[in-house]
């Protein structure tokens, strides 16, 4: 009998640790992968982490599903682009959720675009404009330099939700930022090949990729943000490549690519797929391949077009 009582409190406190343990852990909630990413790269094993979307989704499109309440609702930090990129469908889940962590305000509420200069901020809001977003343009992971400062903000809130582990999120930190300055000389050192070249974006979401690359944006392939482009924009399109020509078309992976792969069949022009995000092609599983990978698709496809062109 005194051996079984031993065992069952054996097991009772090794239940009591894992019980422990678990609750030590921070969970994160974020609405896109590339922040589910940073966050794994800050906390390591003392975190949980989701992302609401995935690289081949649109970030503005989401459903307010019963399952991403559940998660919401048991969050501890949220962290989300912001600059009302995720307008449509994440105050919806907050107010579902009812979780006051996550409230603005509060530490568990983390928006990205909080923390960096924001690009693209329009002079006339306007809905008849398609998708315009108020605050500037959201999508500012596409310029590697400013994960730098978003990672230093995101580890401070890291560290108050989960004093405990504090040290343990500032040393992962600190080989992070370590790795990722060298990593932004070798960016910066790759691009100077392509740095003044002319580009076409389907979708004006590159607003920070180019501020660090220094292309030039000449024309939008959706007239409108978020409206498809019509026959008649299009065929503008090419008169106008005449008078200022372009290297390449620029799309996202998740994106539908019908009216850049049109607009290429009747140009010169390559379209170029870019990730955008984690898991927006097969290379592309963490931040550092993200960089990697846009840089070789972008660097390749503008040096073979110069050949092409000198070849003729």
């Amino acid at each position: 009998m005194k051996r079984l009582n031993n065992i069952i409190l054996i097991n009772l406190f090794c239940l009591f640790l894992l019980s422990t343990s678990c609750s030590a852990d921070i969970q994160v909630f974020t609405c896109e992968p590339e922040w589910q990413a940073l966050a794994i790269e800050l906390g390591g094993d003392k975190i949980s982490s989701f992302s609401a979307t995935s690289g081949m989704q649109d970030p503005h499109q989401v459903q307010a599903r019963p399952s991403l309440i559940s998660k919401i609702r048991n969050a501890d930090l949220l962290i989300c682009s912001g600059a009302d990129l995720e307008i449509g469908w994440l105050p919806l889940l907050l107010r579902r959720a009812g979780n006051q962590k996550l409230q603005p305000n509060k530490v568990g509420h983390f928006f990205a675009a909080d923390h960096v200069r924001l690009l693209g901020i329009p002079k006339i809001i306007d809905r008849n404009q398609g998708d315009v977003h108020a605050a500037g343009n959201p999508h500012v992971q596409t310029n590697p330099k400013n994960i730098l400062r978003i990672a230093k903000a995101l580890l401070k809130n890291m560290k108050k939700i989960d004093p405990a582990n504090a040290q343990f999120y500032q040393n992962r930190a600190n080989l992070f930022l370590q790795k990722w300055k060298q990593a932004l000389k070798k960016w910066q050192l790759k691009i100077e090949q392509i740095k003044g070249e002319n580009v076409i974006v389907q979708h004006s979401n590159w607003d920070y990729l180019f501020d660090f690359s220094k292309l030039n944006q000449v024309a939008t392939i959706e007239e409108k943000p978020g409206i498809p482009a019509t026959s008649g924009h299009l065929s503008a399109l090419i008169k106008q490549l005449k008078m200022n020509s372009a290297k390449i078309i620029i799309v996202a992976a998740y994106q539908d690519q019908r009216a850049s792969q049109w607009l290429s069949s009747h140009t010169s022009l390559k379209v170029v797929i870019l990730p955008f995000t984690i898991g927006g092609n097969k290379q592309v599983v963490d931040l550092f391949s993200l960089y990697d990978q846009t840089f070789t698709l972008l660097v390749n496809a503008i040096l073979n077009q110069r050949k092409e062109v000198l070849s003729i």
